[in-house]
């Protein structure tokens, strides 16, 4: 494999463009670029992965039913703001695949308790939903999760090859 063909290879697989080479094409020296951080823009509506404080790629997101604002209890449909880890992931989920943010923190909580209410969790970065068999880029809400962050099928799964367990997110206002 050239080069040039090894890099476009790379790169196309990176979002999903990429079917699978036959047996013989593998190119064992033909190593995937794995994410060390994962950022969060929710006034751009915009997923960003970074290796090396470098921007490898964007994808458009869809997140809670009331966008504005930290999530400050169960129930009040907000996506978090702040730094978590993306601590696991989640094959079985709801929602084709799902990562798991490590939403609420130890601040999350303690506010939580001093106000009386539950911090709420379970916030991923996730698909569809499983009953969902439109066309993968288009789930036909906007801002539709309960406090998740949504992506397209096909990028989510870019998402569950490249993002290890344990990877930093920030979610920014």
């Amino acid at each position: 494999m050239t080069d040039r063909l090894a890099a476009w290879a790379l790169i196309a697989s990176l979002f999903g463009l990429l079917m699978p080479l036959p047996a013989q094409a593998f190119d064992a020296t033909l190593v995937p670029v794995f994410a060390d951080r994962v950022v969060v823009r929710k006034k751009e509506r915009v997923l960003q992965l970074y290796k090396n404080d470098i921007a490898f790629a964007n994808y458009p997101i869809q997140l809670g039913g009331q966008p504005r604002g930290h999530k400050r209890q169960q129930g009040d449909s907000r996506t978090p703001e702040g730094r978590y880890r993306l601590d696991y992931r989640k094959a079985d989920s709801a929602f084709h695949r799902a990562l798991h943010v490590s939403y609420p923190n130890a601040a999350d909580r303690q506010d939580a308790q001093r106000r009386g209410v539950d911090p709420g969790g379970n916030i991923m970065l996730h698909g569809s939903p499983n009953w969902y068999y439109g066309a993968d880029d288009f789930f036909p809400f906007r801002d539709w999760t309960d406090g998740c962050i949504a992506l397209s099928n096909r990028h989510i799964e870019t998402l569950w090859a490249v993002v290890p367990d344990d990877t930093p997110i920030e979610i920014f206002p």
